[in-house]
């Protein structure tokens, strides 16, 4: 089998940013699998590509399409894959034509590029070194409510996609459970001509989303739970009182109130120590003595 699938990243907005690795294998493949042919055409046409035979495989048509590319690639072609924007295979159709190639056997290749996730999430000002990717929130129901119920305990940076009609409520259920404090920044229409990135809190997006219409596609970066306060010596020390008055022991009680609260275990037996120490037991008086 000598045929291969290459998924391939394109512009999110500014066609420069195509890459001479991308045009070169979209010159080279014998089948381009993409979401809408026009739009792909004019990609190509900007690249100076002489337009190959274009598959059709978006959201409606991916099961049908892998099949069909698998079988493409058992027999020997190279098929390049791309979406309308980005990188195939992230919130875009891609990963079940990979699921199909790779079933058969086939060899599956990426060429990296531009990615609406990444760009937000460097330009966000927000911490980068651990995040997680949402993309689309479920619509409605309890699926949407349990997700968002969810991402307020996500202590990492959060990277969501939404639609501009989508915007304000999406918001509005962020904030609800996440408290309107919590800073994101929101990026519209990137490296477009009308490129915007704000900063703020979600208390703040809400406002700016009811005086200006959404318009175009939005990528939220939503910052992670905060870390809990440590509990305070008072607190701690109402827990200690609490379990001593249980009947534990003091160690077995300074275990515990540590591993309820995360704190060191020695440092509250140390506590116990100063503030409940033990009472020495006083010897029994001599029996008096009878007179005579």
């Amino acid at each position: 089998m000598a045929g291969r699938l290459v998924l391939v990243a394109t512009p999110i907005g500014n066609l420069g940013d195509l890459s001479p690795r991308a045009i070169e294998v979209l010159s080279k493949a014998d089948v381009v699998a993409c979401e809408d042919t026009r739009r792909t055409g004019r990609l190509l046409a900007h690249a100076g590509v002489n337009a190959p035979r274009l598959l059709v495989v978006n959201e409606h048509t991916e099961k049908a399409g892998a099949g069909e590319i698998a079988d493409l690639i058992i027999d020997g072609s190279m098929v390049a894959l791309v979406t309308d924007a980005g990188t195939p295979a992230v919130s875009d159709p891609g990963a079940k034509v990979v699921k199909a190639v790779l079933k058969v056997g086939g060899e599956v290749e990426a060429v990296p590029g531009p990615s609406a996730a990444l760009a937000a999430l460097v330009v966000s000002g927000l911490p980068t070194g651990r995040f997680c990717f949402e993309g689309f929130l479920p619509k409605k129901g309890r699926h949407r409510s349990d997700r968002i119920e969810e991402l307020s305990q996500e202590a990492r940076t959060m990277v969501l996609f939404e639609a501009p009609h989508r915007l304000a409520r999406t918001l509005d259920d962020l904030a609800a459970a996440l408290g309107g404090e919590r800073a994101l920044a929101i990026v519209r229409e990137q490296t477009k001509l009308h490129e915007e990135i704000w900063r703020g809190t979600l208390a703040d997006a809400i406002a700016k989303a009811e005086e200006t219409e959404p318009r175009g596609e939005y990528v939220l970066v939503v910052a992670g739970c905060p870390d809990p306060a440590p509990p305070s010596e008072s607190q701690i020390r109402m827990a200690l009182n609490e379990r001593l008055a249980d009947g534990l022991s003091r160690r077995d009680a300074a275990a515990a109130v540590a591993a309820d609260l995360g704190v060191s275990r020695r440092a509250v037996y140390q506590m116990s120590l100063k503030d409940c120490p033990l009472q020495r037991p006083q010897p029994l008086a001599p029996p008096a003595q009878e007179s005579p």
